[in-house]
């Protein structure tokens, strides 16, 4: 029994010694994760929210109130352009018509019967003037007859007589054409004006017609046969009896956060997805880059708004859907926007960055009064990374390297200088990397290799 307790309190003590030993040997290290710089395809990707929209829609809405007789088609049906879908009750607007267009039938019998007496009054004319011609040679021949002695002072004077009237009767004639030609052109004018009424009275006839301005979808019906529809008014919406979308090109509309909406450029390529069709991705491209700036709250632009109240703002992008089957107006969708992309690049996680002020490493490494008097006042921390190299003994240590970058990724970002492939830098937990000190001693740490996919373990 007695041995078997030493075996055990040796075995113990030998536990400890070597924990102890364990302990002493870490004593000072830094357990951090590690990464690899390497050469990889880089992309540059902006997010935004919104829902999927058709590029050309339409509120059909009403143009005449009355109420809704008819509905030719349902949610959910195909339109043609020019196709009546929808008619709104017109009895006066009908009556209007089909008096007006009586009053113009009446209008060509009075122009026929006008012209008619034009006619006359121009034969009447002829005739007065041939008369006239034959009055005026027998009056001449009156007055030569009359001067030889040969005609009597009564058939003179009749002669005389005779041409005269004649003379008043062409000019009576020619009145009474001239009065017949006015009463034509006054008829003409009175028809003109009656179908310029009918063209106004087949308009309001017209606007009880709902008819389909292009070829689409029916996406939205609010109304019902029978309910009564008002059109609108200034600043006042009138009832909508339909929305037509034509659903031939499908966009996606989104809103960018304000700070990316700099590198959205037109033609760029994106994926979208769509909450309701999980695992479909929709290819497309920018077609139209919003140049307001919306509130986030309200999705007022900023031009109209009367608040002076500082906020997050968004901008509206447009992506065309290249293929948009299955796609409906209204579904909730994610467009991840491709700005930028490189091949071949030198790359590490974005992680891995920190700001790191060299001069205080100075400071604390002279460790004396006047070396700490002549650090500068204000901090002034650089852009780098803490690289993983080994001293003169083959231990880890940290060694701050000022680093340029250049596109960012989801998870990495470009490195234009500072770094080398293949080199070893540290890239977490965030709290160790933010207080780490230049020439710390490290140790990889082993119980998280799945923190990144680039870590590197001994």
């Amino acid at each position: 029994m007695k041995k078997i307790v030493f075996i055990v309190l040796g075995v113990l003590v030998a536990a400890g010694l070597v924990a102890a030993m364990v302990y002493k040997q870490q004593s000072g290290y830094t357990k951090v994760l590690t990464a690899t710089v390497v050469r990889q395809d880089l992309s540059a990707v902006v997010s935004g929210t919104g829902q999927i929209k058709p590029k050309t829609y339409v509120n059909l809405g009403a143009t005449a109130m009355g109420r809704v007789t008819h509905l030719y088609v349902k949610e959910g049906d195909h339109v043609r352009q020019g196709e009546t879908v929808a008619t709104i009750e017109n009895v006066q607007q009908s009556a209007q018509v089909r008096g007006q267009q009586a009053t113009i039938s009446a209008a060509h019998t009075d122009i026929a019967s006008y012209v008619a007496n034009e006619k006359t009054s121009e034969a009447n004319l002829e005739h007065a003037k041939a008369d006239l011609e034959q009055k005026k040679l027998d009056w001449e021949r009156a007055q030569a007859l009359y001067k030889e002695g040969i005609l009597a002072k009564q058939d003179f004077d009749s002669k005389k007589a005779a041409y005269d009237l004649t003379v008043a009767s062409v000019a009576q004639a020619q009145a009474q054409l001239n009065q017949s030609k006015a009463q034509t052109d006054s008829a003409r004018g009175h028809l003109q004006a009656a179908v310029s009424t009918l063209e106004a009275n087949k308009d309001m006839l017209n606007r009880t017609i709902a008819v389909a301005p292009f070829d689409g979808i029916v996406t939205n019906q609010p109304v019902r046969e029978g309910e009564t529809v008002v059109e609108g008014i200034q600043n006042t919406e009138g009832s909508t009896l339909m929305t037509i979308a034509d659903m031939s090109i499908v966009t996606a509309e989104v809103k960018v956060d304000e700070t990316d909406i700099v590198n959205v450029k037109l033609g760029q390529s994106a994926d979208v997805t769509v909450d309701a069709l999980p695992g479909r991705i929709f290819r497309g491209h920018v077609t139209l880059v919003g140049d307001q700036a919306l509130l986030r709250s309200s999705g007022i632009a900023t031009s109209q708004s009367t608040s002076g109240t500082e906020e997050a703002k968004d901008f509206k992008v447009v992506v065309t859907i290249d293929d948009a089957t299955d796609l409906r107006p209204g579904l909730s969708c994610t467009a991840k926007i491709t700005t930028a992309h490189k091949p071949n690049v030198l790359s590490l996680p974005i992680q891995a960055l920190t700001m790191h002020d060299p001069a205080m490493d100075n400071v604390k490494s002279s460790g004396n009064v006047e070396a700490a008097t002549s650090a500068p006042s204000k901090p002034n921390p650089v852009q780098g990374v803490f690289v993983v190299e080994k001293d003169k003994k083959g231990k880890l240590r940290s060694k701050f390297v000022p680093v340029t970058t250049g596109i960012t990724g989801s998870t990495e970002i470009e490195v234009l200088s500072g770094l080398s492939q293949g080199q070893e830098v540290v890239s977490g937990p965030y709290k160790i990397l933010r207080d780490l000190k230049v020439g710390a001693l490290l140790k990889r740490d082993k119980l998280k290799p799945g923190a990144l996919s680039s870590s590197s373990t001994t």
